[in-house]
Order: C-alpha cells, then sequence, then structure tokens
C-alpha cells in the first residue's frame, strides 16, 4: 500500500478526513518515524501534541520496561507504589495539594466538571441542579457526550443528542464577555489558555492575567485545560506560566504519559478536591502503577533537559523561518508559542488539505484545521538542523506556482 492509497482509505474510514498519514509505520525514534516502505517524515503532529519527549526517549522507555517486570495494570482495587509518589511529584510541580489521576485527556475534563460542579453546590452555595460552567467559542476539550455538549462547532454535536446542559458559552480571549456572562449560579471557567484545534489562536497579553483576576473576584474556579499546551509545549512549563497566573486547577494529558501510555489527570487544592468523597468518582486503571512509572520519568525527562526552554528557543528559530514565507501569496499569518505553531492559508491559494497531502509527499507530518491552517507542533527535541531540513521542504509545498 503506498501512501496515496493509504491517504484515501483513511479518507474512507475518517468523518472529517482530519489528516493524512503515510503508509503504516514501521518505526519512529526521536522526531522522526519510517513506513513499512522505508521512507521517512519527519513529525510535526509530536502525535497529535503526545510526544513532547520525541519517539521513544530511551529514559521513558527503560522506566516503562523496569514496571512491566514489577506490576502494570492493577486496578484502584489494589494500593500500589507508583501512584502516591506520582501524585506527590505532579502536584509539587504545580504547586498544588492533590491530584487525581484518569487515563485520558477527555476524562481528565469530565472529571474536572464534575469537580467544579460539586464545588459548586457543597462550597459556593448554588442550588442543586443549577451549577453553570463558562467555557469559550471554538473550544475543544474532546468527544464525550458531555463534552461535545459545550462545543460550538456542529460537527462535533450532529447525531449526538441529547446533548448535556449546563454551559454557556463566550468568545475566546474576551475578559469583558466573561466578567458578563458570570452569574451567581457559575461554578467555573473552562479554557484553553491557546486554543489548539480552532488553529493555535493565541489571546491578548494579559488575557489570562484578567481571568484570574475576574474569577477570584466573583468566586469563580478558573480551570485550565493544559492537556496540549502543558508540560513545556509553549515555551514554559504551562502555558498560564507566560502570564504568571495560576489557574484553580489544571487538566493534563497527552505528553503526560510520554508517548507510552495514556495517563491524564486533574490538579487543584485541597479545597477543591475534598469534595470527591470514596465512590464519587473513580476509574479502573485511573492511577495504574504502569501509566504513573512512565508518567514519573516522563516529568523528569522535561524537567531534567530543559524540554520546555529548548521549545522557547526552537520555536523562534521555527516561527522565524515560517515568518519568511509571507507575503509570498499563499500564507497570510503565522502564529504561535513556543513549539505549537499554525500557519493561514490564503482563500485563493487551495485547502488545508491539499497543502497536507503535499507536505506528506515531501516528508513532513502536519496538522490540517478549519481547511486554511495547518498545525506544526514537532517534538521538543527537535534540533536546528531538523527544523531546517522540515523548512526547506516546507517552503517547497507553499511556493507559489
Amino acid at each position: 500500500m503506498n501512501t496515496r492509497d493509504y491517504m484515501d482509505l483513511e479518507s474512507r474510514c475518517s468523518a472529517r478526513n482530519y489528516q493524512p498519514l503515510p503508509a503504516v509505520i514501521a518505526s519512529a525514534q526521536g522526531v522522526w518515524v519510517e513506513d513499512v516502505d522505508g521512507k521517512r517524515y519527519i513529525d510535526m503532529l509530536s502525535a497529535y501534541s503526545a510526544l513532547n519527549q520525541g519517539h521513544r526517549h530511551p529514559r521513558i522507555l527503560a522506566a516503562a520496561r523496569a514496571q512491566l517486570d514489577r506490576v502494570t495494570l492493577t486496578s484502584r482495587a489494589f494500593h500500589n507504589d507508583q501512584m502516591g509518589l506520582f501524585c506527590k511529584e505532579l502536584a509539587a510541580l504545580c504547586g498544588k495539594d492533590n491530584v487525581l489521576p484518569m487515563n485520558t485527556g477527555a476524562e481528565g475534563v469530565e472529571t474536572a466538571i464534575k469537580a467544579a460542579r460539586r464545588w459548586a453546590y457543597d462550597k459556593k452555595g448554588v442550588q442543586e441542579n443549577q451549577a453553570e460552567i463558562i467555557v469559550c467559542d471554538n473550544n475543544f476539550h474532546g468527544r464525550t457526550i458531555t463534552i461535545i455538549s459545550f462545543s460550538t462547532d456542529p460537527f462535533y454535536r450532529a447525531g449526538f443528542g441529547p446533548l448535556t446542559p449546563g454551559f454557556k458559552s463566550i468568545p475566546f480571549g474576551d475578559a469583558r464577555a466573561l466578567e458578563a456572562a458570570i452569574t451567581p449560579n457559575t461554578a467555573a471557567f473552562l479554557v484553553e489558555p491557546i486554543q489548539g484545534e480552532a488553529g493555535v489562536i493565541v489571546p491578548y497579553d494579559g488575557y489570562l492575567r484578567d481571568v484570574r483576576e475576574i474569577c477570584s473576584r466573583r468566586n469563580v474556579l478558573f480551570i485550565a485545560d493544559e492537556i496540549q499546551t502543558g508540560l513545556g509545549r509553549t515555551g514554559r512549563r504551562f502555558a498560564c506560566d507566560h502570564e504568571g497566573v495560576v489557574p484553580d486547577m489544571y487538566v493534563l494529558g497527552k505528553a503526560l504519559g510520554g508517548g507510552i501510555v495514556p495517563i491524564s489527570a486533574i490538579v487543584a487544592n485541597q479545597d477543591i478536591m475534598s469534595v470527591f468523597n470514596p465512590g464519587s468518582h473513580g476509574s479502573t486503571f485511573g492511577g495504574n502503577p504502569f501509566a504513573c512509572a512512565v508518567a514519573r520519568e516522563a516529568l523528569r525527562v522535561i524537567e531534567e533537559e530543559g524540554l520546555a526552554g529548548r521549545a522557547q528557543e526552537m520555536g523562534k528559530y521555527f516561527r522565524d523561518g515560517l515568518n519568511g514565507l509571507l507575503g509570498n501569496g499563499v500564507v497570510t499569518q503565522v502564529r504561535g508559542r513556543g513549539l505549537l505553531n499554525a500557519i493561514e492559508i490564503g482563500p485563493s491559494a487551495g485547502t488545508a488539505r491539499q497543502f497536507a497531502e503535499k507536505l506528506v509527499e515531501a516528508g513532513v507530518l502536519a496538522k490540517e484545521t478549519h481547511n486554511t491552517i495547518i498545525r506544526f507542533a514537532p517534538p521538543l527535541v527537535i534540533s536546528h538542523d531538523e527544523i531546517d531540513w522540515a523548512m526547506e521542504r516546507i517552503r517547497s509545498v507553499f511556493s507559489p506556482r
């Protein structure tokens, strides 16, 4: 099966033709993947941002192998010697009291919603079943029924009703809209510090500080979905760190598992997490020792190898290259932070899908979104030489014909 055949097959299997992938992947290392025909591609998707540390990082693989020799996927019915250490280390990293581990990003968001609603009833005094959570237009937080219920993209909602009530959507990056939307029933504001799936939309400088001030003053929880933006991706430990703000709750996932295993978590202080009592929430595999051991090493790699700083440096270098495409009649905008970046394509130049397919043929895996945007999010271990290799091919694809 060649690359074009595979993309055609994927088009028939995908509901929205998200991203053409090369022929079946046979191996991967660092920022590179190789298909069964021996062709190499540079992964500028980070396997959908799950690989900040790169493919097959040796330290993370070693931690996984060591844990496999001990105990792996025990359920929550048993204590294990990894979950407590994982929770302690992640809490310290976030400057919070408590961690509640789950398995996927969507599970993390669902857990955050449950915590916020119960907090509103138990701590804020909202009348039962009246709690509201404010979200942003064009958000993407996952694909469960409750999460798609507050998506503003009809595609994610179509055919899945009845939908879950209790959410109010406002424009992203508009602090005045947040202030106006809050009522006595508002439990929380759930927001991506940078909107990823929407096309790497970066709000104005100071937006998160304004959000923090409003939420504190109005007694509303500030929940930061840092599943994609966290753990070094934007050039800081968390995207919120760019503005020096600390949310009431972090939701983390993706790179938390080092590309080895799914794991997610919410992280908050005791006054919020204490709303859960035994049996009110849980997950069969949440906090399993295998995932926790891998996540502990993944966090150490990010910190000890300075991957946030590397993302800052390499991201600027990469954006400088992308900015060189402006004014060529094809690329109209470049935006991003750290190693989460995007380019906007002029409406007359062609579709994002067409350009994504050309990038695959050139050996670059990137993510199309909203018909006019290509996202680039390579592993944080990428080098100057690898960026140069990718930019040579990106320039060839986006040069006017």
